[in-house]
């Protein structure tokens, strides 16, 4: 395996200088406590907690100095492994990856449901909740598909929402904000809780006049979250949300003035059932209207409708001391109706069970499988088997082998225009991940060093290519091929408060066959680096410094810089955030530029009335 060598030495002194000077003060050195990531869904019992998977898992906390981010992507940057494809800002047609795999390899969920799109993966972060609702964002490294099924090849995104706290019987959040090129944007989040319920209201709004012709966009989201403790069995969760999100697609797909609209409507019900068990349902509608010439809409357009809908019911005991079993049934269905690609629909179920030891001496292991049965009676079943091994007090090793698969997108099978043509012949992509990493973290807890190889080998891998540019791109079933990298993560806890982040990955692919011309399986990122530092300012201020540099296949290695800086306490709290400091000229997806430096400022109000 060869790794290109990237020197960052230049951006480092860049976003270096621009850190304050703290006091070496020992006394305000805070531990960090032990590497250790929790799923704590209220309502939900999670196919495994993450702190058991003995997998390599980020945690990202959207509660913590909420002012310095805008949308899901920004946190999503902070993980090396994550390749996003950003057709537009705050998650406007963004697409996402994880160690080197398609965008349709990675499943992203929503408080354990699936929100992935039957119809593209394209649609995947076309997220329906606002930022406000979410609590933290969970990232799985490697294969999901034991715990979560289809399209968890390359990992999975867990967005968790989270009760209101009881302290506050009410509390109103709004932020509003203006910047360069036109851009507004306005959030809002209202809690209010009792001793029997809970609600979060919470809104978002975020628009653009665009930085070229037809690149405006529109990002509205709403959502409802209802949390009642009146029935005996335990906690009901009822969530509802849309979200609505016209915007201009030019040079989107290819050299044409289009414009898109993407509507969605979210609803779940997840109820305890004691403290053992959890039952979910969940129903998603999405509707996509494409036009491919925005002066001569009628030329050519597609309306696709996609619904889908899931249920779970999931139960976790504890055998003795150290050892838990979790274990559940899940169904789930999908359809489509669409201008182009036709009307079509299938179902799938599937039970799974995980079994977990945690404390062998100073070895853990966790040993899960799951069956999928789809319908016309095929079947697919995916084992894992992950273990850790306590070397010594500080130190931990871990290493894991898990089986993923993947179906085909509606668009894979179905779709056809002139540039691209779908293959209803496609079979379901299958891949086995395995990985080794260790993790160290001192007893004084104010560091934690992460590192981790990896090696995924696919067989039937779905992508769009061609040998001859004069040619449509066609769907098809590539050769086998493997993913094969490493990644590494570095916090480290400084005097006044200051916190420092390194991280790295590399992924190099097996070449591709002699002559073929890929669209998306060879387009990632072989290199990404990061170099973030927070630290508590004077005046009762916070900032957020962090310099990515990464290195697609397709392209020249390219340095993005973000500053973001706001006040942290008070009623009170102006913000300003800066992306692409330097005004890089990049593209993330080859053919599509995106803006340049972009400025936005603004303040929020913050009021709470305590319970009693």
């Amino acid at each position: 395996m060869i790794f290109l060598v990237i020197s960052f030495r230049p951006a480092l002194l860049i976003v270096l200088a621009s850190m304050p000077l703290a006091a070496q003060d020992s006394s305000s050195l805070q531990p960090m406590g032990p590497v250790q990531e929790n799923v704590t869904v209220t309502t939900a019992i999670p196919p495994i907690p993450l702190s058991e998977s003995n997998r390599s898992v980020v945690t990202l906390d959207t509660r913590e100095q909420p002012l310095l981010y805008n949308n899901v992507t920004d946190y999503l940057r902070q993980d090396t492994t994550i390749n996003l494809q950003s057709r537009a800002p705050n998650g406007v047609q963004a697409d996402l990856s994880i160690r080197g795999t398609t965008f349709e390899q990675s499943l992203v969920l929503l408080n354990g449901l699936r929100i992935n799109d039957p119809e593209t993966a394209h649609m995947n972060l076309d997220i329906p909740v606002p930022l406000d609702a979410l609590s933290r964002v969970e990232v799985l490294h490697g294969s999901g598909s034991t715990f979560y099924g289809s399209d968890a090849i390359g990992g999975a995104v867990n967005l968790i929402t989270e009760r209101p706290s009881p302290d506050a019987r009410f509390s109103l959040i709004a932020k509003s904000g203006a910047g360069n090129y036109g851009s507004l944007e306005n959030h809002l989040r209202a809690d209010l809780s009792t001793s029997r319920a809970s609600e979060q209201l919470t809104g978002s709004r975020d628009t653009s006049n665009g930085f070229m012709p037809d690149r405006n966009y529109s990002s509205n989201a709403l959502a409802s979250e209802t949390w009642l403790s009146v029935l005996k069995p335990g906690t009901t969760d009822i969530l509802l949300a849309g979200s609505d999100r016209p915007y201009g697609a030019n040079q989107f797909y290819g050299a044409y003035d289009s414009w898109e609209r993407t509507k969605g409507w979210f609803a779940a019900l997840q109820q305890q059932l004691g403290q053992r068990t959890s039952a979910s349902f969940a129903y998603r509608r999405h509707t996509d209207l494409f036009v491919l010439l925005l002066d001569r809409p009628n030329y050519y357009r597609n309306n696709h409708i996609t619904t889908a809908w899931q249920g779970a019911l999931r139960r976790a005991d504890g055998i003795g001391t150290n050892t838990t079993l979790s274990y559940g049934l899940e169904a789930n269905g999908d359809s489509i109706h669409s201008t182009n690609l036709g009307v079509h629909a299938r179902n799938q179920g599937a039970g799974y069970a995980n079994l977990s030891l945690r404390s062998l001496k100073r070895l853990s292991l966790s040993l899960g499988a799951r069956e999928q049965i789809f319908s016309g009676g095929n079947s697919v079943f995916s084992p894992n088997v992950a273990a850790a091994y306590t070397l010594t007090s500080t130190v931990r090793l871990r290493g894991s082998v898990g089986h993923g698969y993947r179906l085909p997108t509606y668009l894979d099978l179905y779709y056809a225009d002139p540039a691209t043509i779908g293959n209803p012949n496609l079979k379901p992509e299958s891949s086995w991940s395995y990985e080794g990493g260790v993790d160290w973290t001192p007893a004084s807890g104010t560091f934690v060093l992460s590192a981790t190889g990896f090696s995924l080998h696919q067989k039937n891998g779905i992508d769009y290519s061609k040998y001859d540019l004069s040619h449509p791109w066609q769907a098809v079933n590539v050769a086998d091929f493997a993913y094969n990298g490493g990644e590494a993560s570095f916090r480290v806890r400084l005097p006044a408060a200051q916190q420092l982040q390194l991280g790295y990955t590399a992924v190099q692919a097996t070449s591709p066959p002699k002559g073929l011309i890929s669209e998306y399986a060879f387009n990632y990122a072989a290199q990404s680096a990061l170099i973030a530092w927070t630290g508590k300012l004077p005046a009762q201020m916070v900032a957020r410094s962090q310099l990515a540099v990464i290195q697609k296949t397709t392209q020249a290695p390219y340095p993005l810089w973000d500053l973001s800086l706001s006040r942290d306490t008070g009623r009170v709290r102006p913000y300003v955030r800066v992306l692409n400091l330097t005004d890089t000229s990049y593209r993330e997806i080859p053919g599509v530029p995106v803006q340049g430096r972009t400025v936005m400022a603004g303040a929020e109000l913050i009021l709470s009335m305590r319970g009693h």
